[in-house]
Order: structure tokens, then C-alpha cells, then sequence
């Protein structure tokens, strides 16, 4: 007897208890095999049991999740058997959508609510029946308390990243779901991270939990090469698009602050890239508009704040981008984790200030992660941005940036004699000039980069005893 590809797919998820109609939706899916986080997942979630695990963006958790749902709750029901809590919009209707691809074949329908959208279209959406619900907390409560949203049949609740809603707040809006939910209810948890809150809503709202905990090499996928550029902040556009004329990838490219990201969207604009902003002060139907092209290829760049990109899931993303170094290495984990997925090769890329370097090295040490130092990639042309010397990237720990002049020892020049005509000529401070190294016919001195510019700028329209002044910047 000879097995089709989609038999094998098939069979080793349902090695793992997964009805056969679930399985099937995922061949259709083209899911492979199981990811590790749902094979410990799924059996055990199958059997009834709470647990609160630790799982990335990215590692399968929302099939997790959704394969123990649907094989646990009947479809067809008039008001839910299974709620899932998620920290955002987008992330509430990516795990609607999943549900709904999972239960291709088993007749289960779930329905994303949340805040920012039409509570009447939502009201009416849930008339018509649903056996799961996605929700926002604040979304989910408002509705139960106008009558519209009845959980008394929830036998199935999942708070998908779990520290990220206690982060953004809403501990008293799942406080107030969980006690509205029938106690023998099955809850499931997942967290990026285990942290103290965390686990204390494990212990206030599950019964005996199981624990899973996925390693740090299957949090971040092998298939995802990290690197990182030297580049002052002044450059980063620069470096920015040499990547995208170059590489030409399909990117996500994080930002700190919603300002920032507003300001590089507009810059890459101006430059004719297919780039787009998402970020949390942006209208709900904005961003939907905005993710909807970007995974239609009617755009190319998204440029997102961590918080909203919080949960984004799109398999074709080639290029990570940190214009920002992570504060933190869970963030730094979280976004490298939206590339290198479904059994493609991604790039992350780190731009690196010099007094941001110890981050990087905080990250490897902590991850044993392989993060290789990579020069910005070669012009093929001309450059869509001109390189600009960054003196706060050049200068060493004390602020001083060094030139070479071609004045020496045989222009008669001495050690006072150049302080002297930098003082003089171009007003720099005299605390501000550092070590002078005279040569015969040229000499090296250190400059504060407050007086860079006129170093550069002002000193080249200047003469010594009649020779005209040549200024070169040592980097």
C-alpha cells in the first residue's frame, strides 16, 4: 500500500489525538508536522488537562491551542463552548482566521471581537452562532456586561500571551471574564514569558497545571541568520536602503516609538519604497488596511512599534530589521521570530550604534545565539541615500574623533603651534583638543566632536604661513 504525502502529514497529528477532520484541515494548510510546542501541547491538552506554557510567536501555539479546542467542543452551538483572550486586534482576528482554517472540515465557527470595530456588527456576528470566540479583554467584557456576549457554556479558555496583556493593563478585565466563566472549565495559558504575574494567574485560576516550557533553540528557528551593523544613527537610513535596494526583501522593520516610526515611514515614502506604518495610534480600520497588503505584496515594508506587531503572524517575512536595538532579550526573540518560518530562510539584522553594542552581546550571552557582525552590503550604483560621516558613531568613549592634517614638522609646525591655529582659526576650545601626533609632513589630532564640523568644514578654508589646509577624518 503506498501513502500520499498528505496520509503522512495527516497521521502524525493524529498520533498526537487530533480527530481526523482537524488533521486534515491542516494537509490542507500545509502543515508538515507537528512544531515541539504542539507536540507537548496537544496530548495533554487533549485529555482535559490546564497548563500554562511558554511559547514564542511563530511556534505553533495557535495550533496548539486550536487543535485542543476543536477536538474537545462540539460544533453547532448557539452561544460559545470556548473563548480565546489575545492582547490586540490583529492578533485576535489572525487567531479567528486560524480557528476558522483548522475547522475547515469539523463545522466549528469562531468570531473575532474586539475594540476600535462596530460593537453592533459584532453583536450580530455572535447572534448567529458561534462556538469559539477571540476577543480583547475590554471588548469581551463590555459586551458580557450589555448582554450581548453569555460565556455560561465556556468549557475551554485560553489567554494567549499572557504577559503582554498583564503589561498592557488588563489583569482586572480577565479577572472579571475568568470569574464570569464556569469554574470546571478547561484554561489553558500561553506566555513568552514566565514572569512573576504570570504565574501568579496561574495559580489564582487552574487546577493542578502542567507545565511546558519550549527551549531557547526552538523559540528562535534555525532557519533565521542573525546579524548586526556598526552604523551611527545618523547612517541608519542610509544603511537601511542599501538593504532594500540590494536584498530587496519583504521586511518588518522595528522601531522604538511610534514617532519614529512615523518619521521613517515618511522618509521611505519620499524614497519611493512600498513601505507602510502600523502602529497603536493608528485607526483600527487603518491597520487592518495596512497588514492586508502588506500579506497581499501591494506593499513590501511594514514598519511597526513592537506593541502593535505583537502577535503578527505571516509566513513569507524574508527580513527582520531592528532600526532599533531591543531594550530587552525577549523582544529581541519576539521579532527575529516573525522571519524564518514555514521552512524558509529569514534574516534578522541589527542596527547598531557604538554604545549599543554591549545589547548585542547581552543577547549572545544570554542565548548562546550566534549574532555575526556583517559589513552594510556593497552599492550596486548609486546610492538612494548618500552616506554622511557620523561623528557621535566615530568618536571613542570620551567624545574625541581624530584627523589627519598635512601640516607637519617640516612646515615649520610644532605641538602649540597647531593648538594654537585650532583655537585661533576655528575657535575650537582648548579643553576640547585631545593628543597631538606630529609627523614630518602630516599630524594626527583628537578633537571633541562638538567641533567636528568645523574641523571638516571650516579649517579646510584656512592657511598655514600660505599652504593651503587638507582635513581627513580617521574612522
Amino acid at each position: 500500500m503506498s501513502f500520499s504525502a498528505s496520509d503522512i502529514m495527516v497521521s502524525e497529528f493524529e498520533k498526537l489525538g487530533v480527530p481526523s477532520s482537524i488533521a486534515k484541515a491542516m494537509g490542507t494548510m500545509g502543515w508538515t508536522s507537528p512544531t515541539p510546542i504542539q507536540k507537548e501541547a496537544i496530548p495533554e491538552g487533549i485529555k482535559g488537562t490546564d497548563m500554562f506554557a511558554q511559547a514564542q510567536t511563530g511556534t505553533g501555539k495557535t495550533g496548539a491551542f486550536g487543535s485542543i479546542i476543536l477536538s474537545r467542543t462540539e460544533p453547532g452551538r448557539k452561544i460559545p463552548t470556548s473563548i480565546i483572550l489575545a492582547p490586540t486586534r490583529e492578533l485576535a482576528t489572525q487567531v479567528a482566521d486560524e480557528i476558522n482554517k483548522l475547522a475547515l472540515y469539523s463545522g466549528h465557527k469562531c468570531v473575532a471581537i474586539y475594540g476600535g470595530a462596530s460593537i453592533e456588527v459584532q453583536t450580530a456576528k455572535l447572534s448567529k452562532g458561534a462556538d469559539v470566540i477571540a476577543g480583547t479583554p475590554g471588548r469581551v467584557k463590555d459586551m458580557m456586561i450589555r448582554g450581548s456576549l453569555n460565556l455560561s457554556d465556556i468549557s475551554v479558555l485560553v489567554l494567549d500571551e499572557s504577559d503582554r496583556m498583564l503589561d498592557m493593563g488588563f489583569i482586572e478585565d480577565i479577572e472579571f471574564i475568568l470569574s464570569s466563566t464556569p469554574r470546571e472549565r478547561q484554561t489553558l495559558l500561553f506566555s513568552a514569558t514566565m514572569s512573576e504575574n504570570v504565574r501568579r494567574l496561574a495559580t489564582d485560576y487552574m487546577t493542578r497545571p502542567e507545565e511546558i516550557t519550549v527551549s531557547e533553540d526552538e523559540l528562535v528557528l534555525d532557519l533565521t541568520k542573525q546579524f548586526y551593523i556598526s552604523v551611527g544613527r545618523r547612517n541608519k537610513v542610509w544603511a537601511l536602503c542599501r538593504i532594500l535596494d540590494i536584498d530587496k526583501p519583504k521586511a518588518i522593520i522595528f522601531c522604538h516609538t511610534k514617532r519614529m516610526v512615523d518619521i521613517l515611514d515618511d522618509r521611505l515614502r519620499g524614497l519611493n519604497y512600498k513601505a507602510e506604518a502600523i502602529h497603536g495610534d493608528m485607526p483600527q480600520s487603518r491597520r487592518e488596511k495596512v497588514l492586508k497588503e502588506f500579506r497581499e505584496d501591494r506593499i513590501d515594508i511594514l514598519i511597526a512599534t513592537d506593541v502593535a506587531a505583537r502577535g503578527l503572524d505571516i509566513d513569507d517575512i524574508s527580513y527582520v530589521i531592528n532600526y532599533d536595538v531591543p531594550d530587552d532579550v525577549d523582544t529581541y526573540i519576539h521579532r527575529i521570530g516573525r522571519t524564518g518560518r514555514a521552512g524558509k530562510e529569514g534574516t534578522a539584522v541589527s542596527f547598531v550604534t557604538s554604545n549599543e553594542e554591549y545589547a548585542i552581546r547581552e543577547i549572545v550571552a544570554y542565548t548562546g545565539m550566534d549574532i555575526v557582525l556583517r559589513d552594510v552590503p556593497d552599492a550596486e550604483g548609486k546610492d538612494t541615500v548618500r552616506k554622511v560621516i557620523d561623528y557621535d558613531h566615530i568618536s571613542d568613549v570620551y567624545g574625541m574623533v581624530k584627523f589627519e592634517l598635512n601640516l607637519g614638522k617640516n612646515d615649520g609646525l610644532g605641538k602649540v603651534g597647531l593648538a594654537d591655529l585650532l583655537i585661533r582659526d576655528i575657535r575650537v576650545r582648548d579643553a576640547s583638543i585631545g593628543k597631538i601626533e606630529l609627523g614630518d609632513d602630516s599630524s594626527v589630532v583628537q578633537v571633541h566632536k562638538e567641533f567636528a564640523n568645523r574641523m571638516a568644514m571650516d579649517l579646510p578654508r584656512c592657511k598655514f604661513k600660505g599652504k593651503s589646509i587638507s582635513v581627513r577624518v580617521i574612522q
